[in-house]
Formats: C-alpha cells, sequence, structure tokens
C-alpha cells in the first residue's frame, strides 16, 4: 500500500489520484466486495452470495478500521455490514462493546462461529470483558434500519450495491454517532475500479470523500473532519489479475 499524503494534513487535502480496496467486509477480491441488493430480496441474495463459498473473506479486519480505530478510546461501537465478523471481533478485543449488523443470517452465523473460534484459541471463556460478552450480532435490512441508539464509534466499510443506495444507510451511519463519537468511512473509489470490473461500473454505487462530506452533511459545525483522504492498495480478482486501486477513507468526529 502506498499513500501520497501526510497523514496530518488529509483533511484539508485529499489525494486526488488514489482511491480504493481490494474487497468488502474483510478481504476476498475486489469482485466478491461488490454486492447486489434488490430491496425485499436482499437478505436471500447475500445469503447465496455466502453460500457460494465456504469463506467469502479473508477473516481479517479492514486495515483502514485498524488505523483510524486503533488509537480511539473504547466505547459503545457500530459495525454496519459486518459480513463474516473480523471487523467487528477485532474492536472487541480492542475493548468496544460492539452491535454488528447485516442483511445475511448466513453471514452472522459464520460470525458467531468465527467470534467462538477466537475465544477458543485465547482460551477465553465469554464473561464480562471477554470477546463473547462484548459483541451483539444483528440481522437487518440497512436501507430500512433504525439503530435507536447512539454510538462513540459508528464504522461502515465497504457499504456497496447494485440496487441499494449508500445515501441512506450512510445518514442512519451519521445520525448514529453521539456527541464526541466518530463517524469511519471506507469505501471504493468510482475513479478506481479495476479493469476486471465491467459489472461493477455504477457509479451511483460509490462515492468520493467530497461527495460524502456533502452528503451527510459533514461540512457542518457540528462536524470536525480528521481524515479525508484516498489510499492506494493492491488487488486480486477473480481469475488471479493483478491491479492498484484505492479505499476512500473518511473520519469525523461528532463535535460536544
Amino acid at each position: 500500500m502506498s499513500e501520497h499524503a501526510a497523514h496530518r494534513n488529509e483533511a484539508q487535502h485529499p489525494a486526488p489520484q488514489q482511491k480504493m480496496h481490494d474487497a468488502g467486509p474483510s478481504g476476498g477480491t475486489f469482485a466478491e466486495g461488490v454486492a447486489v441488493h434488490t430491496g425485499a430480496d436482499a437478505a436471500t441474495i447475500w445469503d447465496d452470495r455466502y453460500r457460494s463459498k465456504p469463506r467469502l473473506w479473508s477473516g481479517k479486519p479492514n486495515p483502514q478500521l485498524v488505523r483510524e480505530a486503533g488509537g480511539l478510546r473504547p466505547g459503545k461501537a457500530l459495525d454496519l455490514g459486518c459480513g463474516e465478523g473480523a471487523d467487528a471481533i477485532w474492536l472487541a478485543r480492542q475493548g468496544w462493546t460492539v452491535t454488528a449488523v447485516d442483511v445475511s443470517a448466513v453471514a452472522l452465523d459464520r460470525a458467531r462461529s468465527h467470534e467462538k473460534a477466537e475465544l477458543a484459541r485465547e482460551s477465553v471463556h465469554a464473561a464480562e470483558g471477554a470477546i463473547g460478552s462484548r459483541i451483539t450480532w444483528q440481522q437487518a435490512d440497512l436501507d430500512q434500519w433504525d439503530p435507536g441508539d447512539s454510538f462513540d464509534l459508528v464504522t461502515s466499510q465497504f457499504l456497496h450495491s447494485q440496487e441499494l443506495t449508500w445515501q441512506g444507510p450512510l445518514r442512519t451511519a451519521a445520525a448514529a454517532v453521539k456527541r464526541g463519537g466518530t463517524l469511519l468511512v471506507v469505501g471504493h473509489h468510482p475513479d478506481r475500479l479495476p479493469p476486471w470490473g465491467g459489472g461493477h461500473d455504477h457509479r451511483g454505487m460509490f462515492y468520493t470523500g467530497d461527495e460524502l462530506v456533502r452528503e451527510l452533511g459533514l461540512d457542518s459545525p457540528e462536524w470536525q473532519l480528521e481524515v479525508q483522504t484516498s489510499r492506494e492498495r493492491p488487488v486480486t480478482g477473480p481469475d488471479g489479475q493483478h491491479a492498484t486501486i484505492a479505499d476512500v477513507v473518511l473520519r469525523a468526529t461528532r463535535l460536544p
């Protein structure tokens, strides 16, 4: 991964020529990271996608989440589109109490299984302070879901779909951040899609940092932009192809 903007100046000077990542929730190929969503059938479509492989993602937390949330003081976190659970499990290991939401029951079953396996590997029993006591797995369609609570951290990693517009779920995400809390949004940059992604050329599925700021009202006095940038990374295609794409990374604080 290479970066062309100093971290200190990212909010003011996003790097225009680097934007995107190789997968959705936690790894895999880029082609697997962009999914089809058709309203009421979203759960079925995502369940079928997860059933198509024993494991869709890498099992590792998204690197932008690790970088941006690693220094935050743990509290209550909301993980939108948690997939097979790698991000939520990582957050719990850092001390966060996590609400992890996904439309797919298959993904959530795997997430629970991965959580139990993590506990077994560490010989930790699910008690106060252990991973098992810190994650609540919840099934919901993010196009309609209302969290009904506020959080110290709300993270959305690669929430892209051909039918589901990103604006509604990410407005919900921003609204769920409590005062003093953090919003972290990471996604594929529309101008840096891989050459094999012909089926993923739907401009409305993706967003730039500027579009996030405008749509979510992050240029208001209520918010302070901490990071608005893009970061390159190598990716692997479904047939083993290689390319460099980029992540759009936005981190903002809702002011007290």
